[in-house]
């Protein structure tokens, strides 16, 4: 059994599976958007706790800043949802700030911790 045949048979009849260029080309948008503070985009600084495409295409961002105190607390949420929406094909986009886990040094990639000098 194909994992494609595997995903239309979970999803249901007359649905498919979340287009994964779609998404490639949403994370490739995330990694536009900086941290202020921390010179390493918001995707590698781990900040993305989620992305989630639909069948139809809407996105669901859940995110979180390194502190709540960010001077960008307010703005980066808006820039994200910004960012999202220029990527073709997308059709809602809802961006949800969480701060549970907190974000710690742990979260950061590989690509992250090398631009920061940590590796």
């Amino acid at each position: 059994m194909s994992e494609t045949f595997l995903d239309e048979f979970l999803d249901g009849p007359g649905e498919t599976a979340p287009d994964t260029g779609l998404r490639d080309q949403i994370v490739d948008k995330l990694k536009s958007i900086y941290d202020p503070e921390i010179p390493v985009n918001i995707y590698e600084l781990g900040l993305i706790y989620g992305l989630d495409v639909s069948a139809d295409k809407d996105v669901k961002v859940t995110m979180t800043l390194t502190t709540p105190m960010c001077p960008v607390a307010e703005s980066m949420p808006a820039e994200v949802e910004a960012k999202v929406r220029e990527v073709d094909g997308v059709n809602e986009v809802n961006v949800e700030l969480v701060w549970e886990p907190a974000w710690d040094m742990t979260k950061l990639s590989e690509a992250a911790k090398l631009e920061l000098g940590m590796l």
